[in-house]
């Protein structure tokens, strides 16, 4: 099984710390590092300094790491026009040499919408935006060099685009549709997506929610073992149940209700959540590490659970 490290620099985090984190991650082995996009804080938290942008981040990133893969779960559709999102994630994949992956999503928190400036329209014409972008950011990146690629949407119209520059992957990156709707997720993950994310929700709904997937493979004439089947989950761990305390204290939350809605606990309470992820189909988790100073929390993990997964 994978495991990656996720962030949430919205809630106050500077660059450094990103890199920190990055940096840390890659030596300790584990498989990519990937950062949410918002702009807006959550819950109690001031985010100060302030937000760093996504996209910019893992530029920076991809010129001070070296093996460890990069990505965002997930891009927002609503911040930005597919022709320079495809250009700015084509250039940071040759900037790492073939290492990012692109998790798009419709963009759900309407107050950093607000607070920002940014429209937010409804979750229907959101859901449209998303299908179309990844129309047309799979359909730029895989036009043949010399040929011209057009489209005619709704939401967005390309005229005779060059679909440059070009990724180093081919045919593109790999993409990451996530979420629990039962349908449109599903149905957008099955046409478009290299991976199928369920965030933040229990093996039962995990398992219900992959499964739905298949359908929607199927229903495309798509082999469902193509698409590859991830969660995030907060992560929450030590040595003993002190530790485990402490950690969750200092991210605001219960251990109990993180070990219901998480990954919470010893290293084999840990193990065996993983365990019972992996019988549904799981092939990979982000773990979403919330105190971004807590560089022995990865370190541990990496000593104690990743050997046994």
């Amino acid at each position: 099984m994978d495991l990656r490290i996720f962030t949430e620099p919205q809630q106050g985090a500077t660059y450094d710390d990103l890199l920190r984190v990055a940096r840390c991650a890659e030596d300790a082995g584990y498989d990519a590092f990937f950062r949410s996009d918002h702009l807006l804080a959550m819950g109690d938290s001031s985010g100060l300094p302030g937000p760093t942008d996504a996209w910019v981040t893992l530029g920076a990133l991809a010129r001070e790491t070296t093996t460890i893969r990069l990505g965002t779960l997930m891009t927002a559709a609503t911040f930005r026009l597919p022709g320079p999102l495809g250009v700015a994630v084509a250039q940071v994949d040759q900037m790492s040499g073939g290492r990012v992956e692109l998790g798009l999503g419709t963009g759900w928190y309407e107050a950093e919408h607000r607070a920002y400036g940014i429209p937010f329209p409804s979750q229907r014409e959101r859901f449209g935006m998303l299908a179309e972008q990844l129309e047309v950011l799979t359909g730029a990146w895989s036009t043949p060099m010399g040929q011209g690629y057009s489209f005619a949407g709704e939401h967005y119209t390309f005229a005779e685009s060059p679909g440059l520059p070009k990724p180093v992957q081919e045919p593109h990156p790999p993409i990451i549709v996530g979420g629990s709707g039962p349908r449109r997720t599903t149905a957008l993950a099955a046409r478009y997506a290299d991976e199928i994310d369920v965030p933040f929700a229990g093996v039962d709904e995990v398992a219900a929610q992959l499964g739905r997937a298949d359908e929607a493979c199927r229903a495309l004439g798509r082999d469902p073992r193509t698409l590859r089947r991830s969660t995030a989950q907060v992560l929450c761990t030590g040595h003993d149940d002190a530790a485990v305390r402490r950690r969750a204290a200092a991210i605001g939350r219960a251990p109990d209700e993180l070990r219901t809605r998480g990954l919470a606990g010893t290293a084999d309470e840990v193990v065996d959540k993983l365990g019972r992820f992996a019988e549904v189909g799981v092939e990979r988790v982000y773990l979403q590490v919330l105190d971004l100073s807590d560089l022995d929390h990865l370190e541990f993990v990496a000593g104690r659970v990743a050997p046994a997964v």
